[in-house]
C-alpha cells in the first residue's frame, strides 16, 4: 500500500475462532477491562453466531477496528443489540455507522423489522448518534439497569440506560433531523459545580446533559455523579409521568414533550 492510500472499509459477520478472538479482545480494550477478563468469551460469542445471531466486525484492511453482537428476542420478531465498539485508534472514520448499517442490513434480510439497545444517556454524542443520525426511538429509562459493573468506562458509576427501538423496516435513518432547542425551559443548570433541577410537569422542555461526561468522570468524579442522579431524576421521572424524547439538540440535550393523542384521544375520534 502507498504511502497516504485510504484503506477501504469492510464490515461483514465474524468468521472462525481467531475473528471471535479478535472482536472479543477488541471489546475488552474498548471498554478497558481490567487484564485477563473480556467484555464478551470468545466462547459466548461463537455460540451467539453458531446459533443464527449477529457477530459483526468491521475491517481497515486486515486490521479488526470495530464490532458488534446482537441476539434475538424471543418470539417479539425483534433483535437486541447487546454491544458495539470501535477502536480508538480508528475513531472519526463512521465505522459505527456503517456496523449499523450493515446490522441493520442483516435483520432486513431476515425479516427483523424492530432492533432495540440500550445506551447510557448522559453520554452526548451516544445520544445524538442514536437518537439523530439513526434516527432510532427512546421508549424506556432504565435506573441503575445492568447493577455494578467492572469495566474501565464503567467503574463506579450507576448503570442508567436508555432503551430505544429503531425501526429498520422504515425506511433510511432520519440522520438529518438535528432538533434546536432554542426557546425552550431548560430542567436542569450547573453553576460554579452544584447541579440544580426542575421537575417537568407538562409541555415541551429541554433536558440538558454535559458536553463531555468522559472528561468530567476524570476531572470531578462527585460533578458526574451529581449529573448523572439529576438526569435519572428529571428525565426518568419524566418519561415514568409520560413525557416522550422529541428530539435531541447536540450542542445541549434531550427535548421532551407530551405524548402525540392516538387518534381515539383527539376530539372528534372514534369513541
Amino acid at each position: 500500500m502507498s504511502r497516504g492510500q485510504v484503506l477501504p472499509l469492510e464490515v461483514r459477520e465474524a468468521a472462525g475462532v481467531a475473528e471471535l478472538e479478535d472482536v472479543s479482545a477488541l471489546l475488552g480494550n474498548v471498554w478497558n477491562r481490567p487484564a485477563g477478563s473480556r467484555q464478551m468469551t470468545v466462547s459466548l460469542l461463537r455460540a451467539l453466531s453458531m446459533t443464527g445471531n449477529y457477530v459483526g466486525a468491521a475491517f481497515l484492511g486486515d486490521r479488526l477496528v470495530g464490532a458488534a453482537v446482537g441476539f434475538f428476542a424471543p418470539a417479539s420478531g425483534s433483535m437486541h443489540s447487546h454491544i458495539t465498539g470501535v477502536d480508538a485508534g480508528a475513531q472519526a472514520r463512521n465505522i459505527g455507522y456503517t456496523l449499523k448499517m450493515h446490522q441493520r442490513a442483516w435483520a432486513l434480510e431476515r425479516g427483523i423489522p424492530l432492533i432495540t439497545w440500550t445506551y447510557d444517556p448522559v453520554v452526548r454524542r451516544n445520544a445524538y448518534f442514536n437518537l439523530v443520525k439513526l434516527g432510532a426511538r427512546a421508549t424506556t429509562y432504565l435506573p441503575d439497569f445492568y447493577g455494578p459493573m467492572d469495566d474501565g468506562l464503567n467503574r463506579g458509576e450507576e448503570s442508567d440506560r436508555l432503551l430505544v427501538a429503531w425501526q429498520v423496516g422504515a425506511g433510511e435513518p432520519a440522520h438529518d433531523l438535528g432538533t434546536q432547542s432554542a426557546g425552550l425551559p431548560a430542567l436542569l443548570h450547573e453553576d460554579a459545580g452544584v447541579v440544580t433541577r426542575t421537575t417537568w410537569t407538562r409541555g415541551a422542555a429541554l433536558v440538558p446533559v454535559p458536553e463531555d461526561i468522559e472528561r468530567l468522570r476524570a476531572e470531578s468524579p462527585a460533578l458526574a455523579q451529581a449529573w448523572r442522579g439529576a438526569l435519572r431524576h428529571v428525565l426518568g421521572t419524566a418519561m415514568a409521568d409520560g413525557a416522550v424524547i422529541t428530539g435531541f439538540d447536540k450542542h445541549h440535550g434531550y427535548l421532551i414533550d407530551d405524548p402525540t393523542p392516538a387518534p381515539a384521544d383527539l376530539p372528534g375520534g372514534p369513541a
